[in-house]
C-alpha cells in the first residue's frame, strides 16, 4: 500500500492531497463541491491525482457536513429525555444577556421542540450518590411516546450524571433496544464536565446531526469499498486530530469544525519548521474566512463552542481548536442594502451556482468576480485553465448590479466599485484577525501572517498592511492546504473530568489520581480505536481563584506539584487579566488529558515542491488594478511551479498556480524560502 490520502470537502471546493510513500511525491486534486453527492466530489477529485484507491494505505476526511446541518437547521427530528422537573433545561438556557441594550433580544430557538422533551423520575446528587433510582417503566412509556412522534434521534441528559453516569447509561441502552433505527446518545458519552445546560445542548446537538452523519459515513465507507479501498477511513476531528469512523458515528458533534482544522495543523508544522514562534493561520475559502493563532508551534483548544455565535447561539461541549470564522470568502455576494450602501456577505454563492465568472448560472457578483474584473485572477489560468473564467461577465455584473445603481459610470467606475467590494471583504477579515489577537491581549504586529485557502494569498499583503504585519507566508499548494494539513494530522483523543478540589497537598494527590485514571482510559481507547499501544499525553487543568466563576486553562507538566501548578496558574491568570489575587486560594475545576496517537504521515520535507534551477523565470504581463498605485499597472505574472528556492522579486507581481493566486503589492518583496514557501515582506509594517 503506497498512498496516504486526505480529502477536504468545503463549501465551494473539494480538495485532495495524495502522498506517494514510494517516490515521496505529493499530488493534489480539486473539484467543485457536489452538494447532491458529497462523496462523488471526493472520488472525482481523486482522479486528478492518478492515485488508485486500491493502493491506498489510509484516507483522512474533513467535512463541513456537521456545522452546515446545525447552522441550516437541516438535522433530524430529535427528542430529549431528562430528569423529572428539568424538562425546560434547554429552553431556559442561561440568564445572561450578551446584548443587553437590544430590547427585542432573542436567542436562536433550541434544536429540540419543547413538546419533544420528556421527563423520567430519577435523581443523583452532586456527589454521585443515588437519591432516586431510574424509573424504568416510566422510561418505557416515554419510548412509546417518542415512537409515536416519529422521532429520528434521542438525547439523554440527566442532572448530575457527570458524577455518576449509571442512570444515563442504563436509559441509553433501554431506549436503543426499544427504538430500533433511532439514533440514541447521552450527555456523558460526550462530556463528563459539569454545567447541566451545556451538557444537555451537547447531547441534543449530537443527536440532531447523528442520524445524517451515520448515514453519510456508512455511505462513504461503502463507496470506498466499491473502489476496492481496504484501508481505514479516518475523520478529521475538531480537536486537531483524526478519529475512527466508529467514534465519529457515535460522536459526530466532534466533527463540528472538521473542515478548517487541517490547514491549522499544517500551519503549525510550518511554523515549527520555519522557526516562527508567533503565527496567525489565515484560511480564506469560497464561503468563509477563518483564523487561528499558532504560538510555539501549538494551538489553543477550547472546550466550549457556540453554534451560531456567543450572542444568540447555543453551546456545545466538545474540544475545538480556537478559531474565529467570518462570512467572507471568494463566493461572498456583493449587494446594495435598502439604504443604498454597498455590502459584502455573509451570503455566499458557494459552488452552485458559484460566482458569475464560473459560468455555472450565477447571477449575483461576488468577491471572486471583483478579483477577476480587476485582473487579479487571470481568466485563463484558474485551476490551470480547467475552469475558464468569464471576465466580461464578471465586469458586466459588477457594472450593472453595483456600479451603475451607486452612480459610478464607465470602466473606471466599475474598477472603483470592484475595489470597494475587496475593501469591504478586507475590513471583515481584519476584524476576525483583531478578534483573535488584539481582543485577547496580543499585539498583532508581533505575528507573521500565514495565508492559505483559495483566497488567502490574494489578500495576504493587503491584510498585512492594514494590520501592521511585516511578513506574509504562503505555503505550497495553498488552495489545497487544508487537505495537506490533514495528511500531517495524528490521531488525538481528549478526555476531561470535573474534579472541584483545592490546590493543596491533599488536592494535588487527588489531581494525580485523576490524571492517572484519564490517562489509563485514553490508552485503552487508543488501543481499541486505532490498535496502537503507544501514545504521548498532554495535561491541562481549568483553574480559578476560589469564589470566582470563570476559569483559566493551564498546561501542567509532570511531576505534578503544588508549586508547579501554582506557577502555571498564576502565569496564565496574569496573561489573561494582567494581575494576580495575592494570597487567594486556588481551585482545580476540570482535569483534561489529550492523547496523541502516531498515524502514518509524510515528513514536511517530503512536501517541498521540486523546481529545476534553470534560467531566470520569464513572466507574462497583464494589466492589474492596485488601489495603492491608483489604478492599473503592467504587472509580471509568474507561474509558481517555475520559481526555484531563492528566487526573489519586487512587487507588484502576481504568482499563479493550480490552486490559488498570490498578489504581491507595489513596494512589497517576495522570495521563495527553503520549504518552497513564498515569503512576502511588507516594508515598515512590523517590529519583527
Amino acid at each position: 500500500m503506497r498512498y496516504l490520502i486526505a480529502a477536504d470537502t468545503g463549501g465551494t471546493f473539494t480538495d485532495l492531497a495524495v502522498h506517494d510513500t514510494q517516490n515521496g511525491q505529493t499530488h493534489f486534486g480539486k473539484t467543485l463541491t457536489n452538494y447532491g453527492d458529497l462523496v462523488a466530489g471526493v472520488l472525482e477529485g481523486l482522479r486528478d491525482t492518478s492515485a488508485e484507491l486500491s493502493e491506498a494505505r489510509l484516507l483522512k476526511h474533513g467535512t463541513t457536513h456537521v456545522i452546515n446541518a446545525l447552522i441550516q437547521r437541516s438535522g433530524a427530528r430529535v427528542a430529549l429525555v431528562t430528569t423529572d422537573g428539568f424538562r425546560d433545561v434547554v429552553e431556559m438556557a442561561r440568564g445572561n444577556r450578551p446584548i443587553p441594550f437590544e430590547i427585542g433580544f432573542r436567542r436562536n430557538p433550541p434544536l429540540v421542540d419543547r413538546s419533544l422533551c420528556f421527563e423520567v423520575p430519577e435523581r443523583i446528587d452532586h456527589s454521585g450518590a443515588v437519591l432516586l433510582p431510574l424509573d424504568e417503566p416510566a422510561l418505557e412509556t416515554v419510548a412509546e411516546a417518542i415512537r409515536a412522534a416519529n422521532v429520528e434521534a434521542v438525547a439523554v441528559s440527566f442532572i448530575n450524571a457527570y458524577r455518576n453516569s449509571d442512570h444515563e447509561d442504563r436509559a441509553e441502552a433501554i431506549l436503543a433496544r426499544l427504538l430500533p433505527g433511532v439514533f440514541v446518545t447521552s450527555g456523558t458519552r460526550l462530556s463528563r464536565e459539569w454545567s447541566e445546560f451545556e451538557r444537555a445542548t451537547t447531547a441534543v446537538a449530537n443527536a440532531y446531526v447523528g442520524t445524517n452523519m451515520d448515514r453519510y459515513i456508512s455511505d462513504f465507507v461503502a463507496r470506498l469499498r466499491e473502489q476496492r479501498f481496504d484501508g481505514p477511513l479516518y475523520m478529521m476531528g475538531s480537536n486537531g486530530g483524526i478519529m475512527s469512523t466508529a467514534q465519529a458515528r457515535r460522536q459526530p458533534i466532534a466533527l463540528l469544525e472538521s473542515g478548517p482544522i487541517g490547514g491549522c495543523i499544517g500551519a503549525g508544522a510550518y511554523a515549527t519548521a520555519l522557526g516562527l514562534d508567533r503565527l496567525i493561520a489565515f484560511d480564506m475559502g469560497g464561503t468563509t474566512a477563518k483564523c487561528a493563532l499558532v504560538e510555539d508551534g501549538s494551538f489553543d483548544v477550547q472546550s466550549t463552542y457556540y453554534v451560531g455565535g456567543y450572542e444568540r447561539g447555543f453551546p456545545v461541549r466538545t474540544p475545538v481548536l480556537d478559531i474565529v470564522e467570518v462570512g467572507a470568502g471568494g463566493g461572498s455576494i456583493a449587494w446594495i442594502d435598502a439604504q443604498g450602501r454597498l455590502r459584502v456577505g455573509p451570503r455566499s454563492a458557494g459552488s452552485d451556482p458559484g460566482p458569475i465568472a464560473f459560468r455555472r448560472g450565477g447571477v449575483e457578483p461576488t468577491v471572486t468576480d471583483a478579483n477577476v474584473a480587476l485582473g487579479r485572477i487571470g481568466p485563463d489560468s484558474f485551476m490551470n485553465g480547467r475552469l475558464p473564467l468569464d471576465l466580461d461577465g464578471a465586469r458586466a455584473a459588477i457594472r450593472d448590479h453595483l456600479a451603475t445603481p451607486l452612480g459610478f459610470e464607465g470602466e473606471g467606475g466599475t474598477d472603483r466599485v470592484a475595489q470597494g467590494v475587496l475593501d469591504l471583504a478586507v475590513v471583515t477579515m481584519t476584524g476576525a484577525i483583531k478578534e483573535i489577537t488584539i481582543e485577547r491581549g496580543r499585539d498583532v504586529r508581533d505575528y507573521a501572517l500565514f495565508v492559505f485557502g483559495g483566497g488567502g494569498p490574494i489578500f495576504g499583503s493587503e491584510l498585512a498592511r492594514e494590520l501592521g504585519i511585516g511578513l506574509v507566508v504562503v505555503p505550497p499548494q495553498p488552495g489545497a492546504f487544508s487537505s495537506l494539513g490533514m495528511l500531517m494530522a495524528e490521531a488525538r483523543l481528549d478526555l476531561a473530568r470535573t474534579i472541584l478540589t483545592r490546590l493543596s497537598a491533599a488536592g494535588i494527590e487527588e489531581v494525580r489520581a485523576g490524571f492517572e485514571a484519564l490517562t489509563a482510559e485514553a490508552s485503552d481507547n487508543a488501543a481499541a480505536e486505532f490498535g496502537v499501544a503507544g501514545a504521548t499525553f498532554e495535561y491541562e487543568a481549568d483553574m480559578r481563584y476560589r469564589g470566582q466563576k470563570h476559569t483559566v486553562r493551564v498546561r501542567l507538566e509532570q511531576p505534578f506539584t503544588t508549586a508547579s501548578a501554582r506557577r502555571a496558574f498564576e502565569a496564565g491568570y496574569k496573561a489573561r487579566y494582567g494581575r494576580l489575587n495575592d494570597g487567594g486560594e486556588i481551585d482545580f475545576v476540570v482535569l483534561r488529558v489529550g492523547a496523541l496517537v502516531p498515524i502514518p504521515r509524510p515528513d514536511l520535507s517530503d512536501l517541498v515542491p521540486e523546481v529545476e534551477a534553470t534560467a531566470a523565470p520569464v513572466p507574462r504581463w497583464r494589466q492589474v488594478h492596485f488601489e495603492a498605485a491608483g489604478g492599473r499597472l503592467a504587472t509580471p505574472i509568474y507561474r509558481r511551479a517555475e520559481l526555484p528556492v531563492g528566487f526573489a522579486a519586487e512587487g507588484p507581481a502576481v504568482i499563479e498556480e493550480y490552486s490559488a493566486t498570490t498578489i504581491v503589492g507595489p513596494h512589497d518583496r517576495v522570495e521563495v524560502g527553503r520549504l518552497g514557501e513564498l515569503r512576502i515582506t511588507c516594508p515598515g509594517a512590523s517590529r519583527r
